[in-house]
């Protein structure tokens, strides 16, 4: 792909952006009230994160289980934010839409080509959480590149979360690690499936161990669980709190 059909490529995404925003004739959207100062999250973590959410205007970086991530993407959009989704085709938005999310408030650019970071930089301009995909080995950001894009990020006062560690100077540090699978139907006696009967129901929900730190901050860590309810056009999702927040010293990923 040459420098013209990139910035074609690059005109048209704007414009879909800013026609998600009902204003096609811009080729922006507003942020919204920046005065929230955080994004929102499911209740279950408002503990472990900073400021009960994740601080606008921020660079994250997350790792491990993506049922974390999906669960951020759908309580950003049920409390009417906007994300963009970029390099991750195989994130399940079944799996948000299960946790409560509004699909309409979802872009995704599933093969973003040689240049995801710049993809993300565009979305910055209309969305309150961008999400991008994990970089390979040799695509580690420059720091000096990342220093422009994270002051976009808070000119926009959005976020930008990039899984993986390729990402220098990174405000906040996200991981998810899965620590045992729910039974579905519920068994007696325990309830995870190395209790049940081989062959006999499926998944109904995980158990897993977030932590996060940051920049001056000790890292913390918080036990939830994803619990299945219903089932097919029925079935929904919820994060539940299990453990009370306490100080780790390190997790295994």
């Amino acid at each position: 792909m040459d420098v013209s059909d990139r910035a074609d490529e690059l005109t048209v995404l704007r414009r879909r952006l800013a026609a998600m925003s009902g204003r096609p004739d811009q080729s922006s959207v507003e942020v919204r009230d920046p005065s929230a100062g955080v994004l929102p999250i499911p209740e279950a973590l408002s503990e472990v994160l900073p400021h009960n959410g994740i601080p606008r205007g921020i660079v994250a970086r997350f790792d491990g289980a993506n049922s974390l991530l999906v669960a951020l993407v759908a309580s950003v959009t049920r409390a009417g934010g906007r994300v963009g989704i970029v390099g991750m085709p195989r994130l399940s938005l079944l799996s948000a839409v299960e946790m409560g999310a509004d699909l309409s408030r979802i872009a995704t650019v599933p093969e973003p080509g040689a240049d995801p970071v710049e993809v993300a930089a565009v979305l910055l301009d209309g969305m309150d959480l961008v999400v991008l995909g994990r970089l390979g080995p040799t695509d580690s950001v420059a720091p000096s590149r990342a220093r422009v894009v994270a002051g976009r990020v808070r000119k926009q006062s959005s976020v930008l979360l990039v899984a993986g560690a390729g990402w220098p100077g990174a405000q906040l540090s996200i991981s998810a690690r899965v620590l045992t699978y729910r039974h579905a139907p519920l068994v007696s006696a325990p309830t995870d499936l190395d209790s049940a009967r081989s062959g006999y129901g499926r998944i109904g929900g995980m158990r897993l161990q977030v932590t996060a730190s940051g920049r001056g901050r000790q890292s913390q860590s918080t036990e939830v669980e994803l619990v299945v309810r219903g089932q097919g056009a029925d079935r929904t999702v919820e994060m539940v709190s299990t453990t009370a927040v306490r100080p780790v010293l390190a997790v295994a990923n």
